[in-house]
């Protein structure tokens, strides 16, 4: 008989886990987007990057989604969302919306 002890850390499962926690409305904003027919890549698994990659109009667009329904304090970006926006060289979008998301699109 063999005996096997497994040891895991903890504060990386919990690192995992937030890696992979995504806004109460980005279900709803996907599908919003996703109905005008415009390309819809989520992203959002990838750590301190951007939730989603729309493609509109022969572009790409970069989005990170926040919950509207959140007090701003709750809506920053994370210090790894922010050092990405920061040293990115393409644009990406901050949306709470789809106003938000087709304003971006329709203004570019």
């Amino acid at each position: 008989m063999h005996i096997f002890v497994i040891v895991t850390n903890f504060a990386h499962i919990s690192e995992m886990q937030r890696a992979a926690r995504v806004d109460a409305n980005q279900k709803e904003l996907v599908k919003q987007i996703r109905d005008l027919h415009y390309s819809v890549l989520i992203v959002s698994q990838l750590k301190n990057c951007f939730d989603i990659l729309v493609g509109a109009k022969g572009k790409n667009y970069a989005f990170e989604i926040k919950d509207p329904e959140k007090p701003p304090s709750k809506r920053r970006l994370t210090e790894g969302e922010q050092r990405f926006f920061d040293n990115w060289k393409g644009q990406v979008n901050i949306a709470l919306t789809i106003d938000d998301v087709l304003n971006v699109i329709n203004n570019d």
